[in-house]
């Protein structure tokens, strides 16, 4: 066994850092709600239209997390990491060459081709992050390298309401295609995974986590997927990412009919602070999962995620939007880096690459039906009201779930 240097911290920072870096300039996926605004004014697509893009991206991107995980434990992160860069990028500037000529070519480049890209990257820079710190930090971690795709709206959604409002769509798409293939592709290059045979060592004066309670056995994807506890992981994953997912695509749209902001730049600037919530909720509630235990961090966040969607239906001014923002970014981003942890403690680290991509067909799942279902209630009743109600409802039955999760665990660990 390998023992911790100074040069092998150095190695590890340098993954964790490059992963969030990354994953900062591929997360285009959070700027798609201020895209999807223009192309309903400006080209006058519907709102179903307009969301196809998004809704396929995520499915896109849930499959190529399945198939991307299972290849970099094969072939190594870095290969997969760089090719899935790469996509994102064609995927945006075939969108951007294909414009308003055909609403297919948009579904099918930034859809298909960018969010198979960013499934690809995405399931490839948390795996060897992971492996490479002590499993007491898997939450923080995890949160840190997802929370650089949460936040990456944060400059995606006002640059691309610039270069919208200067250029156009189809610059625009241009532009950040391009740019994603220049910053991603030499970023990739540092993603790796720990030496064989390498152990992280404890932290300093560590105390036992409620989080590492439950056993930490190496599953493959076959076994994992026999246990019982993973049916009601995967719903818990599924339900409860519809509703940050709903409100994440239709952001703009809310903010527009509800609050009845029509200024663009206040728009954008709200896109990109629910990212920073997001982010912020992907770090806290990764750092909470550590200390507190995964079951009791999603107590928390189904009670209070039911509570805001019912708070949604009443959010009808500035002030009350923002505050739906900073509990929908805290609540999701949460789950993004609870569930990668969960899934690293109740089945191990040497198929975790697979193991997570199974796990996040979940949230591809919600991906599909949350946009949808919003859109066509939208397009019915011009608000997203029952939309709302039926996040909250679902929000709620998942409270009943975590309870048979934790029953579980408690079985396992007699």
């Amino acid at each position: 066994m390998t023992t911790l240097s100074k040069e092998t911290q150095k190695k590890a920072n340098i993954i964790l850092i490059a992963g969030v870096l990354f994953n900062l300039s591929i997360g285009v996926l959070y700027a798609w709600s201020v895209i999807k605004t223009k192309l309903i004014d400006d080209w006058n697509w519907t709102s179903s239209e307009a969301g196809l893009p998004y809704t396929l991206a995520i499915v896109c991107f849930a499959l190529a997390a399945f198939f991307g995980g299972r290849m970099q434990d094969k072939i190594g992160p870095r290969k997969v990491v760089t090719c899935g860069g790469i996509l994102v990028g064609v995927g945006l500037i075939i969108s951007g060459l294909v414009g308003n000529s055909h609403p297919m070519g948009i579904a099918i480049g930034f859809g298909v081709i960018t969010g198979a890209g960013i499934g690809l990257g995405y399931s490839s820079v948390l795996p060897p992050a992971i492996k490479w710190f002590h499993p007491s930090k898997k939450g923080l971690v995890g949160g840190l390298i997802v929370g650089g795709f949460g936040v990456a709206a944060v400059y995606f959604a006002p640059v691309a309401n610039v270069l919208l409002n200067k250029f156009g769509i189809e610059t625009t798409l241009l532009i950040l295609g391009i740019a994603t293939i220049v910053i991603s592709t030499p970023i990739a290059q540092l993603i790796k995974n720990p030496p064989v045979g390498y152990v992280p060592p404890a932290p300093a004066n560590l105390k036992e986590s409620i989080a590492q309670s439950a056993p930490s056995v190496d599953y493959t994807r076959g076994e994992m997927m026999k246990t019982k506890r993973f049916y009601l992981l995967f719903p818990m994953f599924l339900f409860s990412s519809s509703a940050g997912l709903m409100i994440i695509g239709n952001m703009s749209k809310i903010a527009k009919d509800q609050a009845e902001i029509s200024d663009t730049v206040i728009i954008a600037i709200l896109v990109a602070f629910l990212a920073v919530t997001n982010a912020l909720g992907r770090i806290a509630g990764g750092y909470m999962s550590d200390k507190i235990g995964r079951v009791n961090a999603l107590f928390v966040v189904f009670i209070l995620q039911a509570l805001n969607m019912v708070g949604f239906i009443f959010y009808g001014n500035l002030a009350l939007l923002v505050f739906g923002i900073i509990m929908v970014g805290f609540n999701y981003g949460t789950l993004l880096s609870v569930f990668p942890a969960i899934t690293a403690d109740q089945y191990g680290l040497k198929n975790y690459g697979a193991n997570y991509g199974v796990m996040y067909l979940a949230w591809g799942l919600a991906g599909v039906a949350a946009p949808i279902m919003a859109d066509y209630f939208y397009d019915i009743h011009k608000n997203f009201n029952i939309a709302y109600i039926i996040c909250a409802i679902m929000m709620a039955s998942l409270i009943f779930v975590n309870y048979l999760y934790k029953r579980n665990l408690q079985t396992l660990n007699r």
